[in-house]
């Protein structure tokens, strides 16, 4: 399929995980790609094997908790590419986990606060600046069921994650009028890198709530991204979908 043939998008958190499989879910189908991500190293390697694949990419390494730097990736982007028709936010951190909320530091909380929903924030508000322009545009955020349902034990991403969910429902219906929708993708349980820095006992509570029992795959992730973002999802707009192996059906 050539759905996204002659449109740009950016992915952020795209040199690896979740982001790098949306990216080339899009690309495969035609899409030119600015990847946006803070690990220099990571976002090299993944610049040159889409390069290597023949699709259009830009790479920009960014801290998306940063405005100035969130507002100068997307003025980048669009004078690079001429406009922007897609924004798929992937970036996120997890924080700690298998840890009560009385012993989780203040610190920390922040961190991931700042990546999660901040970053959120500030990478919907100005990829919209740029999508009125032609009065076009697909946003999808990346949430969590943990975020839905609530994990225990790592109250930080669990919280940031339902934020998100809020920003989606809010700013969705603000934009419900225009060619633009912001939507949301809560996923259960996928198999990524970032999983890595779970505890194991975190992990397996997480894995045991799954009725298919088995993580996601990165690939099943950007299946369904790649639809939510397509011009076939024309009447959807501030909903949250998930992606969960049976563990939410309501």
């Amino acid at each position: 399929m050539r759905r996204f043939e002659n449109q740009v998008a950016i992915v952020t958190g795209g040199a690896e995980g979740i982001g790098k499989a949306v990216g080339l879910r899009l690309a495969n189908e035609g899409c030119k790609i600015a990847i946006l991500d803070l690990n220099e190293d990571l976002l090299s390697e993944t610049v040159k094997e889409f390069t290597s694949l023949n699709y259009i990419v830009k790479g920009i390494s960014i801290d998306i908790s940063k405005e100035q730097a969130v507002r100068g990736a997307v003025d980048e982007v669009e004078q690079f590419f001429g406009k922007i028709d897609i924004m798929v936010n992937c970036a996120g951190i997890v924080g700690p986990s298998n840890t009560r909320i009385t012993a989780y530091e203040l610190s920390d909380y922040d961190k991931v606060y700042d990546v999660n929903l901040k970053g959120s924030f500030l990478m919907t508000k100005y990829s919209i600046l740029a999508m009125e322009k032609n009065n076009y545009g697909r946003i999808l955020l990346m949430s969590s069921i943990g975020g839905k349902e609530g994990n225990p034990f790592m109250c930080g991403y669990a919280s940031s994650k339902s934020g998100v969910m809020g920003l989606v429902k809010g700013v969705g219906k603000e934009y419900a009028k225009t060619g633009i929708t912001i939507n949301g993708l809560a996923p259960g349980v996928i198999k990524t890198a970032m999983n890595a820095n779970t505890a194991a006992e975190q992990l397996e509570y997480m894995v045991s709530k799954i009725p298919m029992g088995r993580l996601g795959t990165v690939e099943e992730v950007a299946a369904m991204a790649a639809w939510v973002v397509s011009k076939e999802s024309s009447f959807n707009t501030g909903f949250i979908f998930d992606l969960s192996g049976g563990r939410a059906t309501y």
